[in-house]
């Protein structure tokens, strides 16, 4: 079976990481299903869902070999699979830069931003609750200001190469505004932003999430 011939399915949640494995699916050309998943009601603790992602969380992507979750391991899968989409370095340490890059996304920035959400994963104090929350704008602040750091080169997060880095940053920089940052503190952050929302994926990403 071909990359072409592998039947895969998407399950996002509008506004969360797993538009950043959605937008890198558009990107490709390659067929799939994006089927939404309602954290509001409650969907992703379904049994049905659950018996695909036991995690309960987006995003997942199932194909011909299987489920994959978590959004740096599917970003990288996505690149691989379709070679021609050109959507990683080939050179293997800049492979590994991306992949610095995406799991200081994963593993940093979204935790600072999930804080002021979802502190009852840490505590069930409320003081402490309200503690984390009130540390998301200066710690989401921190985070973009080293962000902006790396986006020296430009326009991309890799430099000319648009990577499956850039949907990932995409994604999370759109959470700044909730979290009591203005984005235009970061121009670099910022710019990436408009240059993303000019990309025909992106814009049919956003529509299918918003219908």
């Amino acid at each position: 079976m071909t990359k072409e011939d592998l039947p895969m399915q998407l399950f996002y949640s509008p506004g969360a990481c797993s538009r950043a494995s959605h937008i890198a699916l558009e990107e490709t050309g390659a067929k799939f299903e994006a089927i939404r998943i309602d954290f509001t009601s409650g969907t992703q603790n379904s049994p049905e869902y659950l018996a695909i992602n036991p995690k309960g969380r987006v995003p997942a992507l199932v194909a011909g070999p299987g489920t994959l979750t978590e959004t740096s391991a599917i970003l990288a899968w996505v690149a691989q699979a379709h070679p021609e989409a050109g959507l990683a370095p080939t050179d293997p340490w800049d492979f590994a830069q991306m992949q610095s890059f995406n799991a200081y996304l994963a593993s940093t920035v979204h935790v600072n931003h999930a804080h002021g959400r979802r502190g009852a994963r840490w505590t069930d104090d409320p003081a402490a609750q309200e503690g984390m929350r009130a540390k998301v704008g200066p710690n989401m602040t921190a985070c973009f200001t080293y962000i902006e750091t790396l986006l020296d080169k430009g326009p991309w997060v890799m430099g000319a190469q648009y990577t499956v880095a850039d949907p990932y940053l995409f994604t999370v920089s759109g959470w700044l505004k909730s979290d009591g940052v203005d984005i235009a503190d970061f121009p670099r952050t910022s710019a990436h932003r408009e240059a993303m929302l000019a990309r025909p994926a992106v814009q049919a990403v956003l529509a299918r999430e918003s219908a």
